[in-house]
């Protein structure tokens, strides 16, 4: 389970398709042992991406709570307001970042030994199993393409044998992307501030010697 919110507020919190950059970095301070108000400025330099290796499913969990901190005289409690949250089941993905080596070998052993709890987005997401590939050597789109598909047999089953799996990165200079508020200049919790970057997308294709091209009939109806 994953959530990686960009612009949620409120009672709804939504999450993106694909994990976040603030996400991936806040992920990597609290591996390092960073506290939320210690700088992140050389992590901003870190160019990121991430290939959608299973899109998963897109799951809501309605909330409802009581101000049981607060009872009235009479012993009955206030309701707190009810909130939406929605989070990413089943979905693998392959995060990377592209900088400094000597950063990136700092950061690959940090995450083996945690200083802080790690999570996938949301606090109510912890990772489970190996989190880091280790580091590889190439430009971003080029490991990100190279890397081994790492969707599950049920999941490789259900496709063709040949699949395009899409990958959204920092857009470079001259590129157009879609803008996202997504840029972490602070985690401080008395002034959490986030800046605007660019995505754009492509695509690679691996193929799936499990796939099959026979038509799924029943997977349209999973929707209905």
């Amino acid at each position: 389970m994953q959530s990686w919110g960009d612009s949620s507020r409120f009672t709804t919190r939504a999450t993106r398709r694909e994990p976040t950059k603030s996400g991936v970095l806040g992920l990597l301070a609290a591996a390092q042992g960073r506290r939320r108000t210690d700088s992140i400025e050389d992590l901003l330099s870190l160019r990121f991406g991430v290939r959608t290796d299973q899109p998963g499913s897109v799951v809501r969990d309605f909330q409802t709570a009581m101000d049981w901190s607060h009872p009235k005289k009479d012993g009955s409690v206030n309701s707190m307001p009810l909130s939406n949250r929605y989070y990413l089941a089943d979905a693998i993905f392959v995060a990377a970042v592209e900088g400094d080596p000597s950063l990136l070998h700092a950061l690959d052993e940090a995450i083996t030994e945690p200083v802080f709890p790690l999570y996938l987005g949301r606090r109510s997401c912890p990772t489970e199993g190996r989190v880091s590939l280790g580091v590889r050597d190439g430009d971003l789109l080029t490991v990100l393409a190279n890397e081994p598909w790492h969707a599950k047999p049920w999941h490789q089953r259900r496709l063709p044998r040949s699949v395009r799996l899409q990958i959204a990165y920092d857009t470079e200079s001259g590129q157009v992307g879609d803008t996202v508020r997504d840029i972490p200049l602070s985690f401080d919790p008395q002034r959490r501030e986030y800046g605007w970057r660019d995505i754009t997308t492509t695509t690679t294709t691996v193929d799936n010697p499990h796939g099959n091209d026979e038509p799924d009939w029943f997977a349209g109806l999973e929707g209905a």
